[in-house]
């Protein structure tokens, strides 16, 4: 018979789950649709659910749940164990740790699912040899968790981390936050894509080619990435300016927290060396006394939130990690 800790890291699509050892292993996965459009009330419902059917599943196989984790997007009160607002998917203080505890009868943790996947990354993936780590999600935003001796620092009011909101470039696009040349607004993947579409848009009513296909349409960071991979020159402007955007975060972030390494994580870091490479190059750059931190792609993929999720809720069960 073996402990397993229940794990919830909830998106605004999607909610990857799993039953996960004391050793950060897990051993059984699930995913199932969030249905954000259904309300917060039904995906609290969805997120209660899911959770009980997997303890179910780890009693079934002669095992015993002995905690839940849940990480969820937006702003996290982690010692209240309240979800305090979340625009993907509805929140607004929500006790989703006391409701999980109730639900399961085992004890619960809730945090936020940057800072769950920043914690797995620091422990269990590519910061696990560092002391002091900062892990960037780079997608549709950017957000990232500073992590010192395998905790994750939350902020006065839970909102720690959000370098998506640096000011990187004062005449740039307005941010969602409504200010105007937040990183996010310039260099997520989101922004690239936009950048590019708009300035595609642009050129083909002055009259000018693209190489890589016709202009119109929306175009994603991965179809940025690849054309600027093939030459184009607009795509290439548009990577170069977004990896100089992220440097500049990146620079005022190592000001901050003067960390050992930076963990790139979110849909960005797919582009590999594409990405990873320049991105070093121009981070050294802007590196004056500051001690350069080791820049590496995230371990763990798109589990470690979940799996961040189990160790938060393991982290307030000394005897299991004993």
């Amino acid at each position: 018979m073996t402990d397993l800790v229940v794990a919830l890291d909830v998106g605004g699509t999607g909610m990857k789950c799993a039953l996960v050892r004391p050793d950060g292993t897990a051993v059984h996965t699930e995913r199932h649709p969030t249905g954000a459009g259904r309300g917060p009330a039904a995906v609290v419902d969805t997120i209660l659910a899911v959770a009980e059917g997997l303890a179910d599943r780890a009693r079934t196989e002669g095992h015993t749940p002995v905690a839940v984790g849940i990480a969820v997007p937006g702003v996290v009160d982690e010692a209240a164990g309240v979800a305090v607002w979340s625009a993907n998917v509805g929140f607004r203080d929500v006790p989703l740790r006391d409701l999980a505890a109730a639900r399961l009868g085992v004890p619960a943790a809730l945090g936020h699912d940057v800072r769950a996947g920043g914690l797995a990354e620091a422990r269990l993936g590519a910061g696990r040899d560092a002391g002091h780590v900062l892990f960037v999600a780079i997608g549709t935003g950017i957000a990232a968790a500073h992590i010192v001796g395998g905790s994750a620092a939350t902020g006065a009011h839970g909102a720690a981390g959000e370098i998506g909101h640096i000011l990187v470039r004062p005449d740039g696009p307005r941010c969602g936050c409504g200010r105007p040349g937040c990183l996010e607004a310039v260099a997520s993947a989101a922004a690239i894509g936009r950048r590019y579409t708009e300035l595609a848009a642009a050129a083909s009513l002055d009259g000018g080619r693209l190489n890589g296909g016709p202009a119109g349409g929306a175009v994603t960071a991965a179809e940025v990435a690849a054309r600027a991979a093939a030459g184009e020159e607009l795509a290439g402007r548009v990577w170069r300016e977004a990896i100089e955007a992220i440097a500049d975060g990146l620079a005022t972030g190592q000001a901050l927290f003067d960390v050992e390494t930076v963990v790139v994580g979110g849909g960005l870091a797919q582009a590999g060396t594409q990405l990873l490479d320049p991105l070093r190059a121009t981070l050294h750059e802007r590196m004056t006394f500051h001690r350069e931190p080791r820049l590496v792609a995230a371990a763990l993929g798109d589990e470690a939130g979940c799996l961040g999720a189990a160790l938060l809720a393991l982290d307030g069960m000394p005897a299991l990690n004993s």
